[in-house]
């Protein structure tokens, strides 16, 4: 189970807002890196995101020591990195904040499932999964189903 992930932003304090009340939380300055915000669901799971400045790039720390965050002068503006959350809200529901944010958000099909791709100031993307996608994942992704998904993906 993931329990938080961290993305950045240009505005991390209105994006923490914006997947707080996506994820039916509240959201927090986090003092991890300097300007730093975090939303926190209000589940059992600890569900967060961390949202940091654009151009914080993590680091590993020294022998004894844990991340350290530096800033990039020059981010890059979109990432290979992506996360999956099922949230409680609808369908239409996510589409009205991202209509009201001027961000993209589109259903689409996965193999056996649907996702709403949901992307963050238009650039840093997370797949929601309302209440009957996210069962419709689990189905798919369930363990009886792991070898037809390798040889659908080309694995073993």
């Amino acid at each position: 189970m993931i329990h938080h992930f961290s993305i950045t932003a240009r505005n991390p304090a209105h994006v923490a807002d914006v997947m707080a009340e996506v994820l039916g939380g509240r959201s927090f300055p986090f003092h991890a890196f300097t300007g730093s915000f975090i939303a926190i669901a209000d589940d059992a799971h600890g569900t967060a995101v961390e949202v940091y400045p654009l151009g914080t790039e993590l680091v590993p720390g020294g022998r004894n020591d844990g991340v350290h965050g530096v800033l990039n002068a020059q981010p890059a503006i979109f990432s290979g990195t992506h996360a999956a959350i099922s949230v409680a809200l609808a369908e239409d529901a996510i589409e009205n904040i991202a209509r009201r944010e001027a961000w993209r958000a589109v259903t689409c099909g996965r193999r056996d499932f649907q996702v709403i791709e949901f992307w963050i100031e238009n650039r840093v993307l997370i797949e929601l999964l309302t209440p009957a996608m996210t069962e419709a994942y689990r189905r798919a992704v369930a363990p009886e189903h792991l070898s037809e998904w390798a040889r659908y993906h080309g694995g073993k």
